[in-house]
């Protein structure tokens, strides 16, 4: 059997991830390969922790990518963090808290949930006031929840857990590079961080940070590794060895440190990427970025509301880079999706759970956060509605967006 050149079709991706790769980090995924401790590589490591910190807003001397998916950087913090027994907290407000609960029981912690309707959030002083209750060991919440397009303020949270004494550890893989996060400022102790959304990388690294008080958790822990102490006497203190290898957090500072120890092959060609995007990020600068993501969400809503659908979630804790929108009544959401795939090469989202068939989520992420993106998908929703039987209001959804894009005093802020 003879297998042809690979030849994957044009796509305009509007999902909330992954989306549309920057055509610079493409280019530098193909810089020739070089050994993992050529001084020219780890020149890169140290370049790519240099840059995170500055993207995470943090002093932490920790900020490096795990290789692999968003989840497996979720997975490294929590299998490193969590002893068997630890009390944690996971307020729920979408399908990404339910998977830290699931995280967190399989690494034998007591898991206390808190739930939210989904397309709302939690008031912060519910959730400290359950922290005040439970006495939890961790929190571990989702800032932004790309299952309802919702996002969560962390501040006062974060700032109860430290007076508290409880670990802060947060998801931040829909936020970061498209919101504003910031680790230090909000007593965030651990974040993870993904390369596919916001970032416009591939899928395929997980980006996190965590401080001094993770640092000293994780220490407590190696002592059965060096031999320092037996697992009975930790035991004794509350503590075990990190059963996972590959996302052993301490044996990654190993990698990363200055000791540059063999701990895996790491994905050259992967942290050329990360590289890349990150330089085009703070080339682009944080606020500005951050500022293009919510210019191109107004004409987007705009566009939705003048076509006569509906908006899903409260809109005073929206996430500025997933728009969630409801499906008319008597329309086959997957059909709308697929004909928006097939006749226009535009992909968007469906949900999960309750939502699944009830809301399409459109993405404005990173590199797919662009004027064309959006006129395109509001032509094609409506196009595609109109053969579904559906009454809009025809022609109003790109001109509201093109109002808002072309208002005299108001640029976009990447051609600014």
């Amino acid at each position: 059997m003879t297998y042809t050149d690979l030849n994957t079709p044009i796509r305009t991706i509007m999902t909330p991830g992954p989306v549309e790769v920057d055509p610079r980090v493409l280019r530098a995924m193909t810089t020739p390969i070089v050994g993992q401790f050529d001084p020219a590589f780890t020149h890169i490591m140290n370049e790519v922790m240099e840059m995170l910190r500055v993207l995470f807003k943090t002093e932490n001397k920790w900020a490096f990518p795990v290789d692999g998916t968003s989840r497996s950087g979720i997975e490294a913090m929590l299998a490193s963090v969590i002893r068997p027994g630890d009390r944690v907290l996971v307020p729920v407000y979408g399908r990404f808290g339910h998977l830290l609960m699931e995280i967190c029981e399989r690494y034998g912690a007591e898991v206390d949930a808190m739930y939210a309707e989904w397309g709302t959030v939690f008031d912060p002083a519910e959730v400290i006031q359950k922290i005040t209750e439970t006495k939890p060991d961790i929190v571990a919440m989702v800032h932004a929840e790309t299952s309802t397009g919702c996002m969560q303020p962390l501040k006062e949270i974060g700032q109860a857990c430290r007076e508290m004494d409880v670990l802060f550890i947060v998801d931040a893989v829909a936020s970061i590079g498209g919101t504003d996060v910031r680790v230090d400022e909000w007593c965030i102790d651990g974040l993870i961080a993904g390369t596919q959304k916001c970032l416009s990388v591939p899928s395929g690294m997980a980006p996190l940070t965590y401080n001094d008080r993770i640092e000293r958790r994780i220490a407590s822990r190696k002592k059965v590794e060096r031999g320092i102490a037996t697992e009975e006497e930790l035991k004794q203190q509350n503590t075990t060895f990190i059963r996972s290898n590959y996302f052993d957090l301490g044996m990654l500072q190993d990698y990363w440190g200055p000791r540059r120890l063999n701990h895996h092959t790491e994905a050259t060609s992967m942290l050329y990427a990360l590289r890349e995007g990150l330089r085009i990020l703070l080339e682009e600068g944080l606020e500005e970025r951050f500022a293009r993501h919510v210019f191109h969400e107004k004409a987007l809503m705009a566009g939705i509301e003048a076509m006569g659908l509906e908006l899903f979630g409260r809109r005073d804790v929206k996430l500025p880079t997933v728009t969630c929108i409801k499906v008319p009544e008597g329309v086959e959401a997957d059909s709308v999706r697929n004909m928006l795939l097939t006749e226009f090469g535009i992909e968007i989202a469906s949900s999960f759970g309750p939502l699944h068939g009830k809301i399409w989520r459109i993405g404005t992420m990173g590199y797919s956060c662009r004027r064309e993106n959006v006129l395109a998908v509001l032509g094609a929703l409506e196009a595609a509605l109109i053969r579904h039987g559906v009454q809009v209001h025809r022609g109003e959804a790109v001109q509201a967006a093109l109002d808002c894009y072309m208002k005299p005093a108001v640029k976009d802020p990447v051609e600014a």
